[in-house]
């Protein structure tokens, strides 16, 4: 089968001989001009998009924002990802995120901006190499169309606004993805498959073991549809998974080398270990729940059913049904296509993605939050962008027509459904998405037989239906800020979880005394959990020590090593926290309980002071009666 790029208007393509060629009817206007403009506006779009507003979100997650502070000011805890400039601990993840930041930080100061334009501009640059990626396989108009579900599904709008890892993740696996189709390509270099290991190997150094998902897609892809011999296609996957070992493993070699002494902890491990929090938080312990240091499990939607409920429905299902019909159509289609077809093999590569990424987001038992699906968006794109090319270049047979109209009509009402289930900000919307699906659906079953202008307002009416909602909320999303730890898509709540995961916003007595004198200590203050830290550190501009880390259970630091820090003179004040690792929503977590110790040690030996309603503790000022 040969395959070749198509306006979506364009007449149905007659596949013939190779030799022959396929033979077109009159083309339509779909020429590289407009192609190019065309692309210029998906991404000039998609900048404005996620540029917009984008100070409103003010520190965005404000755990990474102080870690990028810290590494901005300090060598040593940029190259570890420290939540402080005095290095007590490091952020529960390896730090490629925070190198990207906190370079921006160094060039042009601490601001919002300079914490949230590289996510923003690592947006784009994904929308771009998966344009330039299913456009390799199924022309440019697939490519433009990949894009631009991508552009605006709603959790992309979301994280590439905001400062977590997942947005150099995403940028790094598509680029992977990009690499794999080129070295699977005839007459290929090998260093297509370096390049693409090496770009899954950085992706661990952003965020672990879920840069490894996408794994058995790009394998499987090398395998079946390489231009080579079997026993070439075996050493291409062996030497991409050399590169991405060492792209990847030299971080954590270099970690474990470094005198514990010399470094912060390591936070969220138990032992301040890297390989233990890439094994255990960070990894196996998010399939199982078993996570020591973690929050057990708190999942209750585990199933088939998570992708489309409450929490990550709105985030990422717009156009999952119509991906999975597309992939199965693609994968029909193209089934009697040559081993190396290039756009089955980009379905196995996307469609793999997307398959084994849905299962494991939906069955794992740990620690998952619904912006983690960002990961499924450029699979979803790509997969709806090839395969709804091919489905149209089918139109005149009944079964293609069929699941082109069959997926149009399941989204309008799967959009119906998300718009109504969270106070629908635009209740007419719902209407007019399920009026023109039904119209696009219909339309769709006998587009063949329709005239140029129908035609072309058929497609245009199944676009709308099937990007409208997502749009729309994506628009909501770029439209307010959102900030806290655990950020959602739509109009502002007022951010993320408070607590131990929302950072305070001390008043200005606080900070000013927090501030005074700053210079003099290793850390201003500290205080429990990095939220709760990061606050106050962003605030008085001085480092605030993390007791216990992100969730407040590491040993870090024992209370041995708190009360010598003390005499030694190196924190000022401590901070009452009203989480004290107690707990988080009635459930008490796994872990070391020194943060508790410490907390009542200082209760007990020192005296409260009470400023800006805050209760605080000036450490060089013992209690008489201790």
């Amino acid at each position: 089968m040969t395959l070749v790029a198509a306006d979506p208007a364009a007449e149905v393509e007659t596949a013939t001989p190779a030799a022959s060629g396929p033979v077109h009817t009159k083309p339509d206007l779909a020429g590289p001009v407009a192609q190019r403009i065309a692309l210029a506006v998906l991404l000039v779009g998609t900048a404005l998009l996620y540029l917009w507003n984008l100070s409103s979100s003010g520190w965005a997650n404000a755990f990474y924002s102080a870690a990028a502070q810290a590494g901005a000011e300090n060598w040593t805890a940029m190259l570890f990802g420290s939540s402080d400039a005095g290095n007590a601990i490091t952020v529960d993840k390896t730090p490629a995120a925070l190198w990207v930041i906190d370079i921006s930080v160094r060039l042009f100061g601490l601001s919002s901006w300079s914490v949230l334009v590289p996510q923003a501009l690592m947006g784009v640059g994904a929308v771009a190499v998966l344009y330039a990626a299913v456009r390799r396989a199924a022309g440019p108009w697939s490519g433009l169309l990949a894009g631009a579900v991508l552009a605006l599904t709603p959790v992309a709008a979301l994280i590439f606004r905001f400062n977590n890892p997942d947005a150099l993740l995403v940028l790094l696996l598509v680029t992977a993805a990009y690499c794999v189709q080129r070295g699977i390509e005839k007459d290929a270099s090998r260093w297509w498959f370096v390049a693409g290991g090496a770009a899954v190997g950085f992706g661990f150094l952003a965020k672990m073991l879920q840069a490894f998902l996408v794994l058995p897609a790009f394998a499987g892809a090398a395998l079946i549809a390489g231009d080579r011999p079997l026993g070439r296609r075996v050493l291409d996957v062996v030497t991409a998974g050399a590169a991405m070992v060492l792209s990847g493993g030299w971080y954590l070699v270099l970690v474990e080398l470094w005198p514990g002494s010399a470094r912060p902890y390591i936070g969220g491990s138990q032992n301040d270990s890297i390989v233990e929090l890439a094994l255990g938080y960070n990894g196996l312990g998010r399939l199982t729940g078993d996570e020591t240091g973690g929050l057990g499990n708190l999942n209750f939607d585990v199933g088939p059913g998570r992708l489309f409920g409450s929490q990550m429905g709105a985030h990422i299902a717009w156009l999952l049904p119509a991906a999975l019909i597309c992939l199965a159509a693609g994968l029909y289609l193209t089934r009697r296509a040559a081993r190396t077809d290039p756009t089955r093999a980009a379905l196995i590569l996307w469609g793999g993605w997307l398959l084994v990424t849905a299962v494991v987001f939906s069955f794992m038992n740990g620690i998952v939050h619904p912006y983690y699906t960002v990961a499924l968006a450029p699979a979803l794109g790509a997969v709806i962008g090839i395969g709804a090319t091919l489905l149209w270049q089918h139109r005149a047979d009944i079964r293609a027509a069929t699941a082109m109209s069959g997926a149009v009509l399941v989204t309008a009402i799967l959009a119906a459904v998300l718009l109504a289930r969270n106070d629908d900000p635009y209740p007419w919307l719902r209407a007019a998405v399920g009026v023109i699906g039904v119209g696009a659906a219909v339309l769709l079953l006998v587009v063949a037989r329709l005239d140029r202008p129908m035609v072309r307002a058929t497609v245009a009416l199944a676009i709308a239906a099937c990007l409208a909602g997502p749009a729309a909320y994506s628009i909501a999303t770029a439209a307010g800020p959102h900030n806290g730890a655990i950020p959602s898509v739509g109009p502002s709540r007022g951010g993320g979880f408070g607590g131990l995961f929302g950072a305070p916003e001390p008043g200005p007595t606080l900070t000013a005394t927090l501030a005074a004198d700053a210079d003099r200590y290793r850390w201003a203050a500290a205080v429990v959990g990095s939220s709760n830290a990061a606050g106050y550190q962003l605030a008085t501009r001085a480092p605030v020590m993390a007791v216990g880390g992100f969730n407040g259970t590491d040993p870090a630091p024992t209370l041995q090593e708190f009360q010598q820090l003390v005499d030694d003179g190196a924190i000022h004040f401590f901070i009452r926290s009203h989480i004290m690792a107690g707990g988080f929503g009635g459930h008490t977590p796994s872990g070391s309980q020194a943060a508790t110790e410490i907390a009542e040690w200082v209760q007990a030996h020192y005296n409260p002071i009470t400023v800006d309603d805050a209760t605080i503790y000036d450490l060089t000022q013992r209690a008489t009666n201790t």
